[in-house]
């Protein structure tokens, strides 16, 4: 699990430069952690490139390098957070308010729903497929991803 203090040290080295965080994942070993970061703009409509991601790499790398929190033998991967994008925190469910998601839901195993508010802090109003729209705890949800009509896209 993720430290407040840590998601929050990676989004300040982010900011200047735009972009927030979209995910963040650590994993490796202790000697070596692998840390995945995916990154987004604060403008919605705005796609991540390739070059945002090395930029966004390279202030990161520096702040690891200098005294980040994981030693200086890590492996960083930066990305964008693609079409089914990960809904992590609070503040991604609050910007996909109408959105459907996939998600691992506490007593209703895996759904397609429709997110239809996040009426606190500590709760989200889905609607599943086919179902009235109910309260869900953010505790109970696990693996929440934006849901993609792939018959809707262009090829």
């Amino acid at each position: 699990m993720l430290s407040d203090s840590l998601v929050e040290s990676f989004r300040a080295r982010l900011a200047p430069l735009g972009l927030d965080l979209a995910d963040l994942k650590i994993g490796g070993t202790s000697h070596r952690p692998l840390v995945q970061v995916r990154i987004e703009w604060d403008a919605p409509s705005q796609r991540v490139t390739v070059d945002d991601c090395a930029t966004a790499s390279r202030a990161l790398e520096a702040w690891l390098d200098a005294d980040g929190p994981l030693g200086r033998r890590y492996i960083l991967e930066v990305s964008s957070p693609g079409l089914e994008r990960p809904l992590r925190w609070h503040r991604h469910w609050l910007r996909f308010v109408g959105h459907e998601v996939h998600a691992t839901v506490a007593g209703l195993g895996r759904v397609r729903a429709r997110i239809v508010a996040v009426p606190d802090q500590a709760t989200v109003v889905l609607e599943p497929q086919g179902a009235a729209p109910r309260p869900v705890p953010f505790t109970g949800i696990r693996d929440a991803r934006l849901a993609v009509d792939w018959s809707q896209r262009n090829p």
